[in-house]
């Protein structure tokens, strides 16, 4: 049994898809209100803030994806996110259940300095300290030999259907309704990004892989891009020109005032100024054959993708 946790998400509803067609039939999809992807899929209804639900929702699983996400507000990611994981990790070890924990790069310097697996942790803001504490929950469990895990890290997401991002909320939400995208920032600098079903695919093949256990992984990319090749390739896939407009951080202020989303997204700016260097290199050597999407594929599924309400 292979369970999600967090399962009809954008990267739990991809996961679920590559588990399905390469490891197993045998699926578990957990969240609060779980629907099926396949005919064969389990499903379960969960609160993972309660500690016997969780349990029962891991009970019988070999392998444990965490999925979980939740709005962007910082008071619900201090409240609930570190006792979600708290709980998970307790019933991987009640049940002897491997742990994949999805990540993401908040708690990663904002800086131009490549970002490897080895990278310091230095947090700023919020949301970019409950990150870094729940990433080090995994690896204190991991090195008292609690349970079996590893940790998959992806950039800022990009991708179809409603995957939900900056990059996709400003640039390619705008350029599919007919106005101008909005960069925030720097148009310029080079942007780590990583196509959403790509980072399923990873996250699958990690989790089937025996000894991927037990370390931290960053999940492969295409080359880092500019916004402006972004919005280049946008330009040649829709036959139409695209204009843009820079987004000064003085005018995410002034929308943080009457948006709480723009409120919260002020301290991971700090990323947008200059180059975001995600390297993908362990991965690479580790699984040489694993294809990543081209952005010029994933601009064409973008812009000719009829899903997004």
């Amino acid at each position: 049994m292979q369970t999600i946790l967090g399962a009809n998400g954008q990267i739990g509803t991809e996961l679920a898809k590559a588990v399905h067609a390469n490891y197993s039939k045998d699926l578990r999809l957990v969240s609060r209100s779980p629907k099926k992807i396949h005919a064969s899929d389990e499903v379960y209804s969960a609160d993972l803030m309660n500690a016997v639900a969780a349990s029962d929702a891991i009970k019988g699983s070999d392998i444990v994806y965490f999925t979980v996400g939740l709005p962007m507000d910082s008071d619900m990611w201090e409240d609930k996110f570190p006792t979600i994981l708290a709980n998970v990790i307790d019933a991987c070890e009640k049940h002897q259940a491997k742990l994949v924990f999805f990540d993401n790069t908040y708690m990663y310097p904002k800086t131009a300095e490549p970002q490897t697996e080895s990278i310091r942790f230095e947090p700023k803001g919020r949301k970019s300290t409950v990150r870094a504490d729940m990433a080090n929950q995994v690896l204190n469990a991991m090195q008292q030999q609690r349970i079996t895990a590893m940790i998959c890290r992806a950039p800022e997401f990009y991708g179809a259907d409603e995957t939900q991002s900056i990059t996709n909320t400003l640039v390619f939400d705008n350029i599919k309704a007919g106005k101008a995208a909005k960069v925030p920032l720097n148009a310029h600098a080079k942007r780590s990004l990583i196509w959403a079903p790509d980072a399923s695919r990873a996250t699958a093949l990690l989790g089937n892989t025996p000894e991927a256990y037990g370390q931290t992984w960053h999940l492969p990319i295409e080359s880092p891009i500019t916004y402006h090749e972004l919005i280049d390739i946008a330009e040649t896939k829709s036959g139409h020109s695209i204009s843009y407009k820079v987004l000064k951080p003085w005018m995410f202020k002034i929308g943080g005032l009457f948006n709480k989303t723009m409120k919260e997204l002020q301290e991971l700016l700090p990323r947008y100024r200059q180059d975001n260097i995600f390297v993908d290199d362990k991965f690479r050597s580790a699984f040489p054959d694993f294809e990543t999407t081209s952005f010029e594929e994933g601009v064409q599924t973008i812009l000719t993708d009829k899903t997004d309400k």
